[in-house]
């Protein structure tokens, strides 16, 4: 239990964090290009949903900080893989293939990026089909697309008042200093990892969830705002409930980006059901709020409560349908 201090302060240090704005300049962007996102879903969501016959072609991209391919430029060439394919599961999707965009000064700075993906490709059973290479540039660069199947969708645009709002962590892990990242796939066993990503396409073929987003750079508390303006609601988390590992600061843990890590909303009545496919893979899942009427995304704790983002008054992707204040 937090006092309303320190949830406060917790509260004013999230909305000011690094992955938290990044996710704001993606308005800016989107602006610029003119997207009005006409296909199945609006732009704003992990992946572009075509339709294909009777299912969907999922289509993402990803692309890396400069730090941090040269600072882990192995995991950073991983990361490529394991991130999209996240992607895709959280829109209810398994993943065809991917392709790459490597920039490195020569061969031999592009060897540990270009292994990492190698690894990551196998691990997940996803392969590397193509791409576009340079090693005679001043820098190494990242960018990796994916495109995947889903027979039936997980959007971020299908909250809806009255659901709870569940997470799935993966806690075995550890942390990969100096980032934010938790670390908990890379010696995992593959059967392990696409057996873990194979809960989300079974929740939505199933119909026990309509709407899902994977935790990103913007960690837990990016990931519920970024759903919120999405789907037009309100959401309220109970810091108290979310799964943390042991010996991680909670503050810290709110910003992270997990390996494994997912935001569904699920009707009250199929909770238990959500919870015990993930708990069957030994992944940590818990109810850890709920969403409502209103555009507040908020902190609680006990009978505290702290407001992280009000989208009637601020939008984070500038994306929502929510009207922005006047004022």
């Amino acid at each position: 239990m937090l006092g309303s201090v320190a949830l406060g302060g917790i509260a004013a240090t999230l909305r000011a964090s690094r992955g938290v704005a990044a996710k704001r300049d993606i308005a800016a962007v989107v602006a610029r290009l003119g997207v009005s996102g006409e296909f199945v879903v609006p732009v704003g969501d992990d992946c572009a949903a075509i339709p294909d016959g009777d299912a969907f072609l999922l289509l993402a991209i990803e692309g890396f900080m400069n730090e941090f391919v040269a600072g882990d430029p192995w995991f950073a060439g991983w990361c490529g893989v394991m991130v999209n394919v996240s992607d895709i599961a959280a829109m209810g999707g398994r993943a065809i293939a991917v392709v790459d965009a490597v920039w490195a000064a020569s061969e031999a700075d592009a060897e540990p990026v270009l292994t990492g993906m190698r690894e990551a490709s196998r691990a997940f059973g996803v392969p590397v089909v193509g791409g576009h290479t340079n090693t005679r540039t001043d820098r190494g660069q990242l960018s990796v697309a994916i495109l995947g199947r889903a027979k039936r969708l997980l959007s971020s645009f299908d909250a809806k008042p009255g659901d709870r709002l569940v997470a799935a962590i993966d806690l075995r892990g550890r942390y990969r200093e100096s980032f934010a990242n938790w670390e908990a796939a890379t010696n995992a066993p593959a059967a392990r990892l696409r057996g873990d990503l194979e809960v989300l396409p079974a929740i939505a073929e199933d119909a026990l969830a309509f709407a899902a987003k994977d935790i990103s750079q913007g960690g837990i508390v990016g990931t519920a705002m970024m759903l919120a303006e999405c789907s037009g609601v309100g959401i309220e988390m109970d810091v108290d409930a979310i799964p943390t590992p042991d010996g991680v600061g909670r503050e810290r843990w709110l910003k992270t980006f997990p390996s494994f890590g997912f935001l569904l909303s699920v009707s009250r009545g199929l909770v238990g059901d959500v919870l015990a496919l993930f708990g069957a893979r030994d992944i940590h899942g818990a109810k850890i709020g709920s969403v409502k009427e209103g555009h507040e995304v908020a902190l609680v704790s006990q009978e505290k409560r702290a407001v992280l983002r009000d989208f009637s008054r601020e939008r984070l992707l500038g994306l929502s349908l929510v009207p922005e204040s006047a004022a």
